[in-house]
């Protein structure tokens, strides 16, 4: 009996052990692409770039710039021989796969090596900064051939996506910005009216009607369309809200969306025609 009741014990410990939860591991369907980190050298700095491509592909006609929201740097590294990077749930950068059509490549622009903190509005608006982008630009550029390039930025990565539009054209063709930052916040002053009228090549807005964001307010986004007499392509729906509402799982990041949503962008690269907006 008291042999019966160690064994109980024992079994009880293990049963015990076994219904302890544990941590899944979460898989990023982008590691199925190649990713590769390019760096660009520059005096007292370095800017890192992660590429991402449809495995075996070796010609390429496009690239896509994706500047991410914030804090807008991910501290893009290789370490032990595998790449490590912050921000993976943002918007553009969970959903970089569904970029890649047919002589499509995407580069996640990271902030240079010494900003990798101190990454202020005021310091993306500086000559410098389009200094940095285009660096790393063409420093993608010698390794994947002449690229038409297409700058998108998304939440505070809107911001790096105007003023690099306005000072890398080209190579930039076009810029398209996404649940754009239109509200100064703590790190500058966000995207200005003035900003986007210095920029020279198309410009295309896409924002979720219901965004919840105070610093990305659909309806500001709308006026600063009109304004600037620019395109603006409205989304509508979401699947599986979560999170506060800046954070890249809800309306804000296109949650449930974000095919629906690329693919209008994608078809305004390719035809340069105004895309439909976006419902379910």
């Amino acid at each position: 009996m008291q042999m019966m009741l160690r064994l109980l014990a024992v079994f009880g410990v293990a049963l015990a052990c076994s219904t302890q939860p544990v941590r899944a591991q979460v898989t990023d369907p982008n590691a199925a692409f190649t990713n590769e980190v390019i760096v660009a050298q520059l005096p007292g700095r370095s800017i890192s770039a992660l590429v991402t491509h449809r495995p075996g592909v070796t010609k390429f006609a496009h690239a896509i710039a994706l500047f991410p929201g914030s804090p807008g740097y991910i501290n893009l590294r290789v370490e032990d021989g595998e790449i490590r990077f912050g921000l993976r749930g943002n918007f553009l950068i969970r959903a970089r796969r569904h970029f890649l059509e047919d002589g499509f490549l995407t580069a996640v622009i990271d902030a240079p090596s010494d900003h990798q903190v101190s990454f202020w509005h005021s310091y993306r608006a500086s000559d410098r900064y389009g200094e940095d982008v285009k660096a790393v630009v063409d420093a993608v550029a010698k390794k994947f051939g002449a690229l038409d390039w297409t700058f998108i930025g998304t939440s505070e990565g809107s911001v790096s996506a105007v003023h690099a539009a306005r000072m890398v054209a080209p190579p930039a063709r076009r810029v398209a910005l996404t649940s754009s930052l239109v509200t100064p916040s703590f790190a500058g002053s966000g995207v200005r009216v003035s900003d986007v009228k210095q920029i020279i090549i198309p410009v295309l807005w896409a924002h979720h009607r219901d965004d919840p964001c105070s610093y990305t307010q659909y309806s500001r986004v709308k006026q600063y369309a009109e304004e600037t007499k620019t395109p603006l392509v409205t989304v509508t729906g979401a699947g599986n809200v979560r999170g506060n509402p800046c954070d890249a799982f809800t309306q804000h990041g296109f949650v449930g969306m974000e095919i629906k949503t690329i693919k209008a962008i994608l078809s305004w690269i390719r035809s340069g025609k105004v895309p439909a907006d976006v419902s379910e």
